[in-house]
């Protein structure tokens, strides 16, 4: 399980259907849930959580995909398996990692140092815990 700290910046729920916006390395980010802490504000900081075979890679930002978060980090390092890899990247001071196929790693030819777009739906992340 990955985890980012972020600050809450906005909150918006309507027919038991919550959006989070979060600032992270000084990137936005968006949750969507059913429903949250009610201690939680605008200003909170929390840590947030994301599986690493939750997160897509690209190497190019999209503007016509519904998938809200698009973070731009850089690749630390690659270990490939025989079906999987590992991919660790860095967003500001917090590592993360990436679970993808062999082949998607082989037909992206990604390396250690290249720029990259982390991809992650809003359904997909989670608040762990308030910090």
């Amino acid at each position: 399980m990955n985890h980012i700290p972020a600050t809450i910046t906005g909150i918006d729920g309507h027919e038991g259907i919550t959006i989070v916006d979060f600032v992270a390395a000084q990137q936005p980010m968006r949750m969507m849930a059913l429903e949250i802490d009610p201690a939680l504000g605008v200003g909170t900081k929390v840590t947030l959580g994301i599986k690493a075979s939750n997160i897509a890679l690209g190497k190019v930002p999209l503007e016509t995909i519904s998938i809200s978060n698009q973070l731009n980090v850089i690749i630390e390092e690659i270990e490939k398996g025989r079906l999987l890899s590992s991919v660790t990247f860095r967003l500001g001071d917090t590592i993360l990692e990436s679970i993808i196929t062999r082949d998607s790693l082989d037909r992206m030819k990604l390396q250690a140092g290249d720029a990259v777009v982390a991809l992650v739906k809003s359904s997909e992340l989670s608040i762990l815990e308030k910090i």
